[in-house]
């Protein structure tokens, strides 16, 4: 069954049934699209992907329950998935806000950064370079997280390091400011 696009207010729906749902503590953290929407560098995205860290006992049922009364997309995805974790990343993750018992924060902006940087789809760009023009992220931070976790690519085969960081360089060029 094809969904609607989510806006931030179905975010901060999602947020509200997640909460009310879920019957133990726990943390959600919105990654791409979700961050995109709620600060506002975008006004929908396909889907709304989170992780759970704890997971909240109950989170599941509620999610499925959400995705159908709201007709949205949700989907458990974050950038540890598909690149090395950064370190203390959430400390990093910025608190949104509290539902029930359970807390959402964006995932932290480096690691969302670091792995659409990877990716590299032009929506992947546009978002890594509003992170930026927001303060979210500062190019040599970037730098320093990616060398951290460059030693533990070799987990994720996918990954072709000299690839990935060629694409950094890139993208940290295009936060320079003009001359």
């Amino acid at each position: 069954m094809a969904r609607q696009l989510s806006d931030a207010d179905a975010v901060r729906a999602l947020m509200r049934r997640l909460g009310e749902g879920a019957h133990g503590r726990g943390r959600a953290y919105f990654v791409g699209g979700a961050s995109a929407v709620l600060i506002g560098w975008r006004t929908t995205t396909i889907d709304i992907d989170l992780k759970l860290a704890p997971e909240p006992a109950g989170v599941f049922d509620a999610i499925a329950r959400a995705k159908a009364t709201l007709n949205i997309n949700v989907e458990l995805a974050a950038p540890d998935d598909f690149i090395p974790a950064l370190p203390d990343w959430q400390a990093r993750s910025h608190y949104i806000a509290r539902h029930g018992k359970v807390d959402f924060f964006h995932y932290d902006f480096y690691g969302q950064a670091l792995a659409k940087i990877e990716r590299g789809h032009e929506q992947d760009l546009f978002d890594v370079a509003a992170m930026h023009s927001r303060a979210l992220i500062e190019p040599n931070q970037l730098v320093s997280f990616f060398n951290a976790i460059e030693p533990l690519m070799v987990r994720y085969p996918a990954i072709d390091p000299g690839c990935f960081r060629d694409r950094l360089r890139t993208a940290t060029l295009a936060m320079a400011p003009s001359r």
